[in-house]
C-alpha cells in the first residue's frame, strides 16, 4: 500500500483502534524497531516514513535517539526531552542521556538536563557538578545527607561529594547511626562494619553489637552483651527481641521479662515488642498468645492485632468466651466486619439471637465475605450493590483525543503491556476522578480489564461489579474448567485475585501470568519445564492453572477452600494446619490461617467466586458450606 492510501486509511479509522484494525501500522511500527537495533538506517526510514500520525510513532524517535546516543545528538534529544517531558517517553531517554553525559563529564549539559530521581549515580554526580559551578555548599551539601542516611553502599561517584559533605560537619554521629539502624533493620549488614569507625571509639561496641544481633538475634540472650543499658542499647535489644520471639518464644518472653526491669524502654519501645509478641504467639496457636494479645494498649491495636485477637478466642469454640472477649475490644475497633460477624454469632449461639440477627441483616446488605457469610447464615440472596457506569459518545471522544491515550491503547493491542501501563498511569495523572471513572468503561471495551479493576479502586468506586469483576478470557477459562472438570467461577475467582487479568503478570517469588503459576509448578504438570514466554501466553497459563486447581481439589476431596489455601500457601502447609485444626468448623479455620496473605487470599477468593457464580448463572452456596462444614 502506498504512504498516501496509508495515510488515508488511518484518517478514517476510530480514535483506537481493536486489535484486528490498523495491522498494518502495527506491523510496520514493530519492523520499524527492529530495524533500529539492526542499525538498518536506510531500511528504518523507509518504514518510519510510512508512520506519519500514528500514536506510538514518537516511541521509534526515542528508540532511535537511544540506540545512537552522540553529542552531535544533542539538540534533537532536547527537542524530543522538551516535547514530551514528564509523559513515559522522556525518563528512559533523560536516563540514558544524563548516563551519557556523566561517563563523558559534558557537566553543563547534565546540570541543564537533570531531573530528580531516584538513581545515586545522577544524584550524586548533579550535586558534584553544582559545586563545580560555584553553587554555595550551603545550598548544596545539606541534601547529601539524605543520599548518605541509606542501607546500602553507594556508588563511587559519590564519594567525593561525600568527603566534602563529611569534612563540613554533616556526618554527625547521629546521622551515623540513623545509617547503621538502616543498615541492619532491612539493609545491608556488612556495611556495619565500615560504617562503624565513624563513632567515637567508646561507642563503636555499639555498632559492633547491633551487627551480632543482625545477624544472629539470639545474641541478645547473652548475659554479658550489654553494659549500660542505655537508649542505643534499647534499641538494638528491641530489634533483636522482635526477631527472636519468632524462632524461640519461651526464651524470647524469659529473656524480656528479666531485662525489662534493666533497660528504660520507651513507651513505643515497650509496646512494639508486646505488639510483635502477641502476632508471634497467636501465629503458632501459643498458649499464652491470649495474655499478650490483651496487653496491646488500644493506641497500639494495629489491624494485625484485631485480626489475631478474634481468630485466638475462635480456636477455643466456646461462644460465652468468644462473646465476652469481643464484648471487651476497645470501642473503637468494634466496627470491622470481622467483628460484627463474629460478635453477632456469638450473640445467637449464646441466646441473645435477636440482637444477634439484627447485626447479621445489616452486614448482609454489602459485598464482601462477611456480607455474604451473613446473608448465607440467615438463608438471605446476596446483596451484590451493582451500580454500573455508563459514558456517552461525546465523553468516550472525548476522552480519546488525549495522546497518552491513544499511546496506552495501542501498545496494549500491541502486547507491550509494561509500556501500556505507564502510559494509562501518565493519562491518569491529566483526568478529573468522574473522568477516570470513564475511561475505565473504555478500557473494559477495549478488553484491557486490569486498568479498569485498578483504577476503580483507586477512585474509590466499588459498586460495578462487571467492571470490576468482568468475565476476562471467558473462552479460555470455561473451556479448561470444563476440561479439568472444576467450578468456572473457581477459576475466573483465582485469576480475578491472582494477577487481577494481566496476562504479563510476573510476582516477586517468580510467580508467572494470569494464573500466577510457579515455573517448579509448571514443570510438575507439564513433566518437563516450560519457558517464562510460554507461560505468559494467556492460554497456556489457564490450562495450567485450572489442571493444578483440578490436581489440589482431588487432593482434599472436593473441599474448595483447602485447595484454595493451597494454591497460595503450597499443600505442604496447609495439609499441617487443616491437622492441627482437625474438627474445627471451616469459617473459625479461615480467621485461624497462619499467614496473612493466604487468610486474606482465600477470603477474597471465596467472595469473589461467589461473585461469578451469579455471574456465569451457575447454582451454587459456597458460603453455606463454609458455616455449615468442618475440617
Amino acid at each position: 500500500m502506498r504512504l498516501k492510501n496509508l495515510l488515508a486509511a488511518f484518517f478514517f479509522l476510530p480514535l483506537v483502534v481493536t486489535a484486528a484494525e490498523n495491522t498494518s501500522f502495527r506491523k510496520t511500527f514493530l519492523e520499524a524497531e527492529k530495524k533500529i537495533w539492526k542499525s538498518d538506517k536506510a531500511g528504518f526510514q523507509q518504514l518510519y516514513q510510512q508512520l506519519h500520525y500514528y500514536p506510538l510513532q514518537p516511541y521509534l524517535d526515542q528508540q532511535n535517539l537511544m540506540h545512537n546516543m552522540d553529542l552531535s545528538l544533542a539538540k534533537d534529544i532536547d527537542t524530543f526531552l522538551n516535547k514530551y517531558r514528564s509523559t513515559p517517553l522522556d525518563w528512559p531517554l533523560r536516563k540514558k542521556w544524563l548516563n551519557y553525559l556523566v561517563k563523558n563529564n559534558h557537566q553543563s549539559l547534565f546540570l541543564y538536563n537533570y531531573k530528580p530521581s531516584s538513581s545515586a549515580t545522577l544524584s550524586c554526580a548533579y550535586f558534584q557538578y553544582s559545586l563545580n559551578k560555584g553553587v554555595s555548599e550551603k545550598i548544596i551539601l545539606p541534601k547529601v545527607t539524605k543520599l548518605w542516611t541509606v542501607g546500602k553502599s553507594q556508588p563511587d561517584i559519590c564519594d567525593p561529594v561525600f568527603k566534602k559533605w563529611a569534612d563540613a560537619g554533616y556526618r554527625t554521629e547521629d546521622v551515623v547511626w540513623k545509617r547503621i539502624s538502616l543498615a541492619a533493620n532491612g539493609g545491608k549488614h556488612s556495611l556495619i562494619p565500615y560504617l562503624t569507625k565513624f563513632l567515637p571509639k567508646s561507642k563503636q561496641y555499639l555498632a559492633s553489637l547491633w551487627h551480632k544481633v543482625r545477624r544472629n538475634p539470639a545474641y541478645v540472650l547473652r548475659r554479658n552483651a550489654f553494659k549500660d543499658y542505655g537508649a542505643r542499647e534499647a534499641e538494638i535489644f528491641t530489634y533483636g527481641i522482635k526477631r527472636l520471639i519468632w524462632r524461640q518464644p519461651d526464651k524470647s518472653i524469659e529473656t524480656f521479662t528479666k531485662l525489662k526491669k534493666k533497660f528504660t524502654f520507651t513507651a513505643n519501645q515497650e509496646q512494639d515488642i508486646t505488639r510483635t509478641f502477641a502476632l508471634s504467639l497467636a501465629n503458632k496457636s501459643h498458649p499464652k498468645a491470649q495474655k499478650w494479645l490483651h496487653k496491646v494498649q488500644s493506641k497500639y491495636m494495629n489491624n494485625d492485632v484485631v485480626q489475631w485477637r478474634v481468630a485466638d478466642v475462635l480456636r477455643k469454640q466456646d461462644w460465652n468466651l468468644i462473646l465476652r472477649d469481643l464484648k471487651a475490644f476497645p470501642a473503637d475497633k468494634q466496627h470491622s466486619n470481622q467483628w460484627k460477624y463474629w460478635y453477632s454469632r456469638s450473640l445467637i449461639e449464646t441466646n441473645q439471637k435477636a440482637k444477634g440477627l439484627e447485626i447479621l441483616k445489616d452486614l448482609a446488605e454489602n459485598r464482601h465475605y462477611y456480607g455474604f457469610l451473613a446473608a448465607s447464615y440467615l438463608d438471605v440472596p446476596f446483596n451484590l450493590q451493582n451500580k454500573p457506569l455508563s459514558i456517552t459518545q461525546e465523553q468516550r471522544n472525548s476522552l480519546l483525543k488525549n495522546p497518552a491515550a491513544k499511546r496506552a491503547f495501542e501498545l496494549f493491542h500491541i502486547g507491550k503491556f509494561s509500556a501500556a501501563r505507564k502510559e494509562w498511569n501518565y493519562w491518569m495523572s491529566q483526568l478529573t476522578d468522574d473522568e477516570k471513572l470513564a475511561a475505565s468503561v473504555l478500557s473494559t471495551e477495549k478488553k484491557w480489564f486490569d486498568r479498569a479493576i485498578f483504577t476503580l479502586a483507586r477512585v474509590k468506586y466499588l459498586n460495578d461489579v462487571d467492571l470490576r469483576f468482568p468475565l476476562a478470557f471467558e473462552s479460555d477459562i470455561k473451556r479448561y474448567s470444563k476440561k479439568h472438570k472444576i467450578d468456572p467461577a473457581w477459576s475466573f475467582a483465582i485469576a480475578r485475585r491472582e494477577s487481577s487479568f494481566m496476562s504479563d503478570a510476573n510476582s516477586g517469588v517468580g510467580a508467572k501470568g494470569l494464573m500466577q503459576i510457579m515455573p517448579a509448578t509448571a514443570k510438575q504438570l507439564k513433566r518437563r519445564s516450560v519457558s517464562v514466554k510460554y507461560l505468559l501466553n494467556a492460554k497456556n497459563n489457564v490450562t495450567l492453572g485450572t489442571k493444578y486447581l483440578k490436581m489440589l481439589s482431588d487432593s482434599y476431596k472436593g473441599n474448595h477452600v483447602l485447595a484454595t489455601a493451597s494454591y497460595n500457601a503450597g499443600p505442604h502447609r496447609v495439609k499441617k494446619w487443616a491437622k492441627a485444626a482437625r474438627g474445627m468448623p471451616t469459617d473459625m479455620w479461615i480467621e485461624t490461617i497462619p499467614f496473612k496473605e493466604t487468610r486474606e487470599y482465600v477470603k477474597s477468593v471465596m467472595a469473589y467466586q461467589q461473585i461469578y457464580q451469579h455471574k456465569i448463572g451457575n447454582v451454587g452456596e459456597i458460603f453455606s458450606d463454609l458455616i455449615n462444614t468442618k475440617l
